[in-house]
């Protein structure tokens, strides 16, 4: 799983014109909360917090958001919850954060990168896959951010479950073992 880290600092205006004001200075509000803790009104400079979510885009990451809180900085692992954007100017209106914990386990839905080409296939076959994503259970620093499963091996009839999947150590899976992830059917011309 990727880690970013990001600075941001305790928002003291609020409301509509506060907000717009403080995008035009180039910073962007955004809140954090979490199961044990108070809401949290914060502003993150723009030009970094755009540069790391480009850096993750479209995948699992655990940020490390360093907060100012009045000259004592304190740290928290957060995921993106939301992030707002103008349509139109394709900008940046307000984030979202989410406070976890790297100790407890948590269940997250990984998507499944499929690689090769299934001997099967060259026999006249044709692949099927019926799944994209596995809900995998660990602590958010053992998930992967894909789960890669070859395919060249499989011949026409032959199919890979869930439990034939390689996971790394810590992590479970949260499917059906007998689940199929991907098969070749269809017979030899």
């Amino acid at each position: 799983m990727l880690q970013v880290d990001i600075s941001a600092r305790l928002r003291k205006s609020f409301g509509k014109g506060a907000a717009r004001t403080l995008r035009r200075s180039g910073w962007t509000p955004a809140n954090l909360y979490g199961p044990d803790m108070k809401p949290m009104a914060l502003e993150l400079e723009t030009k970094p917090f755009m540069k790391a979510l480009l850096s993750i885009h479209r995948q699992h990451a655990v940020i490390s958001l360093s907060i100012d809180e009045d000259g004592k900085t304190s740290k928290r692992h957060v995921i993106t919850k939301e992030i707002q954007t103008d349509p139109i100017e394709d900008s940046l209106v307000h984030a979202d954060f989410y406070e976890v914990s790297l100790e407890k386990p948590v269940t997250l839905s990984i998507p499944i990168k499929y690689v090769g080409k299934a001997k099967g296939v060259d026999l006249g076959g044709e692949l099927h896959t019926h799944m994209q994503r596995l809900h995998l259970k660990g602590k958010m620093l053992d998930l992967p951010d894909y789960v890669e499963i070859d395919v060249s091996p499989l011949g026409v009839g032959e199919s890979l479950k869930c439990q034939d999947i390689v996971l790394p150590a810590n992590v479970l899976l949260q499917e059906k073992e007998s689940a199929v992830c991907v098969a070749v059917v269809g017979a030899a011309a």
